[in-house]
């Protein structure tokens, strides 16, 4: 089946901490970067699939049963009969929302680049991954580069997250193999938390500066509440943030991943498609969750309204 996008990546269940629950209640979701935004795409109605494994076990059962609910292309998921899917937790405190994984022996971090073949990459227009991807295990690593040429090959457009977590890997595993994938990518989106520790840089006209020349044709850089700023080596936009009131920003930056892709394939303008996805994030922080907090179409077009900047 065609799709307008199909992500590479691992799927994860998510149990969010409720807030202030005295019976220190965990509610479940779903989670994991690139299913995140696969399922942002679809809910922007833009055509996506994803390509993963999960165990053949209940949360597997459960994810395969989300992506067909939100109407994300699962035919090239696996269930490993071995191997279990991964779960995170999410805690609260006053200075943010915090991650504990385990995930070590998943089902995801037994992809192999086997599992991508020349039928599947064609079936996209543009192919989206993330460095946790590579960071889960070293065959994950050599799938998603397998995938990368693959797509590069025949026309596929390259999208990538420089998604940092250094607790699967140390800082210069990290930008050694970031820095390899940003020469072939169509759109680079950083976050600034990310970037600043990978290339040592604060200001972020800097860091735009150094991941055009090293080779990536847009950089989207994405700055949290602050907005995000957009260049493409001959035009450069920043855009400011949304007053929200936040409550969770898990999954913001995936949603933005998303909603980015599908304008920008809708318009082929990435500044409106980053006005766009920046609205799209700024709304998902107002509810709990990975999942449950990516907002439809409609939903951002009604924020957009509301929030319209002269």
């Amino acid at each position: 089946m065609k799709m307008d996008v199909l992500c590479l990546g691992e799927a994860l269940i998510e149990f969010n901490q409720i807030p202030d629950d005295t019976n220190n209640t965990y509610r479940s979701g779903f989670g994991g970067d690139t299913s995140n935004t696969a399922i942002a795409v679809a809910r922007q109605e833009t055509s996506s699939g994803f390509l993963s494994k999960v165990g053949n076990d209940l949360f597997g059962r459960k994810l395969l049963e989300l992506w067909k609910r939100e109407g994300v292309d699962c035919t090239y998921v696996l269930q490993h009969p071995e191997f279990p899917t991964g779960i995170y937790f999410i805690t609260h405190d006053e200075n943010g929302h915090h991650f504990s994984y385990y995930r070590r022996g998943s089902a995801a971090s037994q992809m192999t680049p086997e599992d991508v073949t020349v039928d599947v990459v064609l079936q996209a227009k543009v192919l989206h991954l993330s460095a946790i991807t590579q960071a889960i295990s070293d065959s994950s690593r050599e799938t998603a580069f397998a995938a990368i040429h693959q797509a590069r090959k025949r026309g596929v457009k390259i999208s990538y997250d420089t998604n940092l977590r250094l607790k699967l890997w140390t800082l210069n595993q990290a930008r050694d193999v970031i820095n390899h994938v940003v020469p072939m990518c169509d759109v680079l989106l950083p976050s600034l938390d990310d970037v600043t520790s990978l290339t040592g840089l604060q200001e972020p006209k800097e860091i735009i500066d150094y991941y055009l020349k090293l080779g990536a044709k847009l950089v989207v850089l994405k700055q949290g509440e602050q907005g995000v700023l957009v260049a493409d080596g001959n035009n450069e936009c920043y855009i400011s943030g949304h007053a929200v009131k936040a409550i969770d920003a898990t999954g913001a930056g995936d949603t933005f991943d998303g909603a980015f892709l599908s304008e920008w394939l809708r318009s082929d303008d990435p500044f409106a498609a980053a006005e766009y996805a920046n609205a799209a994030a700024a709304l998902s922080t107002t509810n709990y969750g990975a999942v449950d907090s990516i907002p439809n179409r409609d939903d951002v077009a009604a924020f957009l309204g509301r929030t319209k900047r002269s």
